[in-house]
């Protein structure tokens, strides 16, 4: 459990700095009622839930939005419905247990707008956050700023949107979602995390819907070890029909959009930079993903589709740009500086591959390698263009390489066994592997 000691003051200057003050409308406003009527005191040193509680339970039932003004206020377990606004980055609601400061569960149309929530003297531990969303439907959480917890918002069972937050040292994650019921992430600011940007994932595989978009996520750790479940910015584990697009995403311990066991997910217009494995990963038991129009600048793999014994299988990669890939990962000994890696039923088409020192394009791996599609992409400044395993023990589907452009340093087609090199130039001896094409392929000389 992470714990970040936070005086009052300190939180508080920390989350308005440079900020810009939205003012909250005049007192006894229409639809508006001020936290001061129901004994609410941001001077007040001392725990407020009670009086917080009061507040929120009155507004609500009189329709009426609660403001609370600037100011901090100590308070957990509040059970946060209705409508709630306060002056964006300094309204700062602060924990005072190993609770959450507030949940919003089993309502509907729930909107908190403009609030900060800090760990304060507490910091909820598991997989609870600051905020909780347990079966809300249709919530709204905007404008507001988390920070010092081991998780930012945690979502159970929810649909909801968050957009135009702030997400800072956390020492887990951002936002941890399970079994989702469709939320709608965009727009927010998430750094410094020490597992996560965003999670979503499902305890069964299922339909989850989630958006995840616009976002910018930078400088998450791996401060929880292991070979690739912590470090990532976006994760999406057995959650299906998943979209992650038009992401900034940089400087992540491990990936930068890392999809688990999930079945029709698109990656699409990201910018992907300094990964310290694989910078967009399909992985294990999934079916269906679009991995598209991205940019990877930096990474000790590119983008890797992979795991056909675990069941994985079926993309297109299709329009992205990979270059700038490192000899070698500083977190995971067993990545390899490869631009672009698939395995089975996938076609990888019209990307534009540069600057690596080792494979532009791996085709299968020993024997799992089955109905790949090489076509029209350009590939340079790379140690070898393609390479394709002929592994030849069990019966490998067919692989068509055709209408590459290559400049490689050292061979620009190649077969392969597991790690060997057993054919240096594949076209020429493509009649030894019934299995494989290789046609009208263009190879430029390395400068």
């Amino acid at each position: 459990m992470v714990r970040n000691h936070l005086s009052r003051r300190t939180a508080l200057l920390g989350l308005g700095a440079g900020l810009v003050t939205s003012a909250l409308p005049a007192r006894g406003a229409d639809g508006f009622a001020d936290a001061s009527e129901f004994g609410l005191d941001p001077a007040i040193d001392g725990d407020q839930s009670a009086a917080l509680q009061a507040a929120i339970d009155a507004a609500a039932k009189q329709g009426r939005t609660l403001l609370l003004p600037a100011g901090s206020y100590s308070a957990h377990d509040i059970n946060l419905h209705g409508s709630i606004r306060g002056v964006t980055g300094q309204t700062l609601l602060l924990s005072v247990s190993d609770a959450p400061v507030g949940r919003v569960a089993n309502v509907t149309d729930a909107m908190l707008e403009g609030l900060s929530f800090s760990g304060g003297t507490g910091s909820p531990g598991d997989d609870r956050g600051l905020l909780g969303l347990e079966a809300a439907e249709r919530a709204t959480i905007r404008d507001c700023f988390f920070t010092g917890s081991a998780i930012g918002l945690s979502a159970y069972a929810s649909s909801a949107t968050i957009e135009n937050c702030s997400f800072t040292q956390m020492g887990d994650a951002a936002i941890h979602s399970s079994d989702s019921l469709g939320l709608t992430i965009r727009g927010n600011r998430i750094s410094d995390c020490g597992n996560a940007g965003i999670r979503i994932w499902r305890n069964e595989s299922g339909r989850d819907g989630s958006i995840v978009t616009g976002n910018r996520i930078e400088r998450i750790g791996w401060v929880g070890g292991g070979n690739g479940q912590n470090g990532n910015g976006v994760n999406v584990f057995k959650a299906d029909d998943v979209i992650v697009s038009d992401n900034v995403i940089a400087d992540c311990a491990f990936t930068a959009v890392r999809v688990n066991s999930a079945n029709n997910t698109q990656v699409r217009g990201n910018t992907c930079l300094n990964a310290g494995e694989v910078a967009i990963f399909s992985e294990f038991a999934f079916s269906g993903s679009v991995i598209a129009d991205n940019i990877i600048d930096g990474a000790a793999s590119g983008i890797s589709i992979t795991n056909l014994d675990q069941g994985g299988r079926l993309a297109t990669c299709t329009g992205n740009i990979v270059r700038n890939i490192a000899a070698k990962s500083e977190v995971n000994p067993d990545a390899r500086p490869v631009g672009i890696y698939a395995e089975a039923d996938t076609v990888i088409a019209d990307n534009a591959i540069d600057n690596v020192p080792g494979i532009g394009v791996l085709a299968g791996w020993g024997p799992f390698v089955r109905n790949l599609v090489v076509a029209d992409n350009v590939i340079s400044a790379v140690d070898t263009g393609i390479g394709v395993s002929v592994v030849q023990d069990t019966p490998a589907g067919p692989v068509r390489v055709s209408g590459n452009i290559i400049t490689a340093r050292e061979a620009t087609i190649v077969g392969m066994e597991w790690e060997k090199v057993v054919s240096d130039d594949l076209a020429r001896d493509a009649a030894r592997y019934p299995n494989v094409a290789v046609l009208d392929n263009t190879v430029a000389p390395a400068s």
